[in-house]
């Protein structure tokens, strides 16, 4: 069940409607509780002033604006909605306004704070509407698909954000971001005995055939007779095959640039002979994230008509160990004819990639940017949180750049010429790791880096932490998949449409 989002008229004071939702912002100087962010004026005033206000009953419920906070009041006939919402946009701006992934955070925990609701308004569109859209959907995200007990809490049924200017189109565009990343959030939070390589392709193809984007899948068949040496090396190990994705959107009559989007679609990652411990490996569901996130974004450019010619290569397997596995020691050729020497086979990611890298190259793109659940020493790096950024320089901050603006957040990483030679083989063009533990998220770009042309823009945005919560809600972040990075994929093809 999904809510439906639509653009309120009318004051929120008078609305007919179960909740009204507004902001706080912490009070400043040596007020302690909270003040009310900008849009809430008619609420405010239909509540009064002194001991009755607004702000005085917050304050006495101990509210104070801190990011994430919701304080539940009754109105009692103050306005026309039994509920008064009321949550935190923490400290603001040097301007003073909250920033858009702050009014994002607060209307993904006040969406969360309102499932089983029938119908609220909020007031948070005021302060930025497509912030507020997408947190909303994505805050009210649910997935129960695999619930015998049935749906379980259900959203909030219907949201409708108070905002000005072109509100409808604003929504509209929002709503498509938040839809594509709750798609990618269902990929990922599907279960691997459901999504494998076969399933994975199967619903690529039903997603691309409805948006009306051209799609290829090449079957284990197709992949050996095209010398896709590394997606068939990870995925001998599985009784289920591997297959690799192509989904086309032309851009229009004119597209203002060519962007080849790849993502690592492991559905299923043991670590194959290398293999990984056995706590936590149910998290390895999500080793497909990359996958999920491009195959969306490339929907979304056609939905959205972006003139911008984009094609997305997404080579999916099962990485698992059995009598047919690839071994540490093997060594792969690669698409396109370069060799790799297989030290580690639960560096598997990489291996993939490079065939994808290769065929995709072949298009000519103006852009090329990777993204995938690639290294664990992304985490201990950057955390959970913020994903790892490589490629050429200038191309890596843009795309750096849009994740923090949309509140994914990525950190641009060097590749130090020095970790080539670490990778050095010797019975191959190359090794697919270093025999250091040291680095190893920079030398997994290091080892992209190979297959990628001189003077191409690539980017490789490694999203390990980030594309998959384990731990409690907050603001519009649920448990299980994330859609990491497609809001920054979609916010970096807008640019490109813009400004080349």
């Amino acid at each position: 069940m999904s809510t439906d989002l639509h653009v309120a008229s009318g004051s929120p004071a008078t609305a007919e409607t179960d909740a009204v939702v507004v902001g706080l912002l912490p009070a400043t100087g040596d007020n302690s509780g909270a003040t009310l962010a900008p849009g809430a004026d008619e609420v405010a005033d239909a509540f009064g002033t002194g001991d009755s206000g607004l702000v005085a009953l917050l304050t006495v419920a101990g509210a104070t604006g801190k990011a994430d906070e919701v304080v539940k009041l009754p109105t009692r006939g103050a306005i026309t909605a039994p509920l008064l919402v009321a949550v935190g946009l923490g400290e603001p701006e040097a301007d003073g306004s909250p920033s858009a992934e702050a009014v994002r955070r607060a209307s993904g925990a006040a969406a969360r704070a309102l499932a089983g609701t029938a119908s609220a308004v909020s007031t948070l569109g005021r302060i930025n509407l497509a912030a507020a859209a997408e947190g909303t959907l994505l805050g009210a995200y649910t997935f129960s698909a695999y619930r015998s007990n049935g749906a379980g809490r259900a959203p909030v049924a219907r949201v409708g954000l108070v905002g000005g200017g072109d509100a409808e189109e604003t929504v509209r565009t929002a709503t498509a971001v938040a839809t594509a990343v709750r798609t990618a959030r269902d990929l990922v939070n599907t279960p691997p005995n459901d999504l494998f390589p076969e399933s994975f392709a199967a619903r690529a193809r039903e997603l691309a055939e409805a948006a009306g984007v051209e799609v290829e899948v090449l079957d284990d068949a197709a992949l050996a007779e095209g010398g896709y040496g590394g997606v068939l090396g990870v995925g001998q190990g599985s009784s289920r095959g591997p297959r690799l994705v192509r989904l086309r959107y032309a851009g229009g009559p004119a597209p203002r640039a060519r962007v080849a989007l790849i993502g690592k679609g492991i559905t299923f990652d043991t670590g194959g002979i290398s293999i990984k411990p056995a706590a936590n490996m149910d998290h390895m569901t999500s080793d497909m994230g990359g996958a999920a996130a491009v195959i969306v974004t490339t929907l979304l450019a056609a939905q959205l008509e972006l003139p911008v010619a984009v094609t997305a290569t997404v080579p999916m397997a099962e990485n698992m160990p059995s009598a047919t596995a690839y071994r540490p020691g093997d060594v792969l050729r690669m698409y396109g004819g370069k060799t790799v020497e297989v030290l580690n086979t639960d560096a598997e990611g990489r291996l993939i990639l490079a065939d994808a890298i290769a065929r995709a190259a072949e298009d000519e793109p103006d852009y090329l940017v990777e993204t995938s659940t690639l290294t664990g020493a992304q985490q201990v790096a950057l955390g959970l949180r913020t994903a790892g950024v490589m490629g050429s320089d200038e191309f890596r901050d843009r795309v750096a750049e849009h994740a923090r603006i949309t509140g994914e957040d990525g950190w641009a990483m060097p590749l130090p010429a020095h970790m080539r030679s670490e990778l050095d083989s010797r019975v191959a063009d190359i090794a697919n790791v270093t025999g250091s533990r040291w680095g190893g998220m920079l030398v997994a770009g290091t080892f992209l880096r190979e297959f990628v042309p001189d003077g191409l823009p690539w980017a490789h945005i490694d999203i390990a932490g980030p594309s998959f919560h384990t731990g409690g809600p907050y603001g519009y972040t649920t448990k299980g998949g994330t859609g990491v990075p497609v809001r920054t994929l979609h916010a970096l093809l807008t640019d490109i449409a813009k400004n080349g």
